[in-house]
C-alpha cells in the first residue's frame, strides 16, 4: 500500500491542513498554467451498445403446433317429436313454463319459436331443444313465411356507447331496454297474424297457449303425457 502524503496523526486529524496540501500538491501551479481554472477533460464518448447475444439454447424440435381442425360440424339432429307447428313447453330462461309454437330449426341447431306474442307474450326467439318438452298438440303454419329468419337475425349487435352524466345514463338505459327496432315489430306481426288465425280456428287452443305450465303436488313428471 502506497504511503500517503498527509498521514493521519489520530483518527480524524491529518498532519497537514487543506491549504498546506493545496500548495504541497502543486495544484496552484496547474491552475496558474491554465489561466486560473483547473483543466477538465472532455467526457468519453458513450460505449457502443453490445451486440445481441445468440440464444443460449437451440429451439426444440418437438414444439407443439396447433392442429388444423378438418372436421365439418354436423347439423344437430332434430328430435322426431318436434316438427313444424308442434307446441313446445319451455323449461328454462325468461319464459320458463310458457307454451310456444315451433316454426323451424336454424343452421346452428337452435329452434325458432314464437308465442305468439299477442297470446302469451313470447316473441320470436331461439331456444335449444334440450330445454323444451314436445307436446302432441300441433298448429297449422302453412301460411307463415319464415324464410328470411336465420341465426344472424337473432344475433345481438354491439353498439358504441357515448359517455353521459349519471342521470342521463339511467334514463338512456331504460330507453335502450324498452326500444325495439320497427323492423322486428313488423316481422313479429307478419309471423303472428296468420298463426293466430290458425289458432283461433281450433277450440280452446288459444287458452291452452296462454296458460303457463307448472307441476302441482302429487304430479309425477315421468307419468305425464303431453
Amino acid at each position: 500500500m502506497a504511503a500517503t502524503r498527509n498521514p493521519e496523526l489520530v483518527r480524524g486529524i491529518r498532519k497537514y491542513s487543506r491549504s498546506k496540501m493545496y500548495h504541497k500538491r502543486g495544484i496552484w501551479a496547474i491552475k496558474a498554467k491554465h489561466g486560473g481554472t483547473f483543466p477538465r477533460h472532455d467526457p468519453k464518448p458513450p460505449a457502443p451498445a453490445p451486440a445481441e447475444k445468440p440464444p443460449k439454447f437451440y429451439p426444440a424440435d418437438d414444439v407443439k403446433k396447433p392442429l388444423v381442425n378438418k372436421r365439418k360440424p354436423k347439423p344437430t339432429k332434430l328430435r322426431d317429436s318436434i316438427t313444424p307447428g308442434t307446441v313446445l313447453i319451455l323449461l328454462a330462461g325468461r319464459f320458463k313454463g310458457k307454451r310456444v309454437v315451433f316454426l323451424k330449426q336454424l343452421s346452428s341447431g337452435l329452434l325458432m319459436v314464437t308465442g305468439p306474442f299477442k297470446i302469451n307474450g313470447v316473441p320470436l326467439r331461439r331456444v335449444s331443444q334440450s330445454y323444451v318438452i314436445a307436446t302432441s298438440t300441433k298448429v297449422g303454419i302453412s301460411g307463415v313465411n319464415v324464410e328470411k329468419f336465420n341465426d344472424k337475425y337473432f344475433a345481438k349487435q354491439a353498439e358504441k356507447k357515448k359517455k353521459k352524466g349519471e342521470s342521463e345514463f339511467f334514463e338512456a338505459e331504460k330507453e335502450e331496454k324498452n326500444a325495439l327496432p320497427q323492423e322486428k315489430k313488423d316481422d313479429q306481426k307478419a309471423v303472428d297474424t296468420p298463426l293466430i288465425k290458425s289458432i283461433e280456428g281450433v277450440p280452446d287452443l288459444k287458452a291452452y297457449l296462454g296458460a303457463r305450465f307448472s307441476l302441482k303436488a302429487g304430479m309425477k313428471p315421468h307419468e305425464l303425457v303431453f
